[in-house]
């Protein structure tokens, strides 16, 4: 998968579980993700972004040591940038 298709495949995941009331992110990445989008679309999205960090936190309950700052999820390559996720989560949230 190319990086462009990684990113495509994140987003959807974002938009799917911000929805989704009893969504779950399936491991460290998705998780990480979730709780940074879940912060950069709150106050446009606040519904969604609930969603979000309700995913997120279902999976550090049961790991909390994967918690990662969002500069981190950043360093690691997760997330290209804040605004990039916020202005491509964003576009997707509105479509749907």
């Amino acid at each position: 998968m190319s990086a462009r298709d990684l990113e495509a495949a994140l987003l959807n995941r974002c938009a799917a579980a911000s929805r989704e009331e009893s969504a779950v992110a399936h491991d460290q990445r998705e998780a990480n993700v979730f709780q940074v989008a879940a912060m950069v679309i709150r106050s446009s999205f606040p519904h969604e972004s609930m969603g979000l960090m309700r995913a997120s936190e279902r999976y550090f309950a049961t790991h909390p040591d994967e918690r990662l700052a969002s500069r981190d999820v950043v360093r690691k390559g997760w997330v290209q940038s804040l605004p990039r996720l916020r202005d491509m989560l964003g576009q997707q949230l509105h479509v749907h």
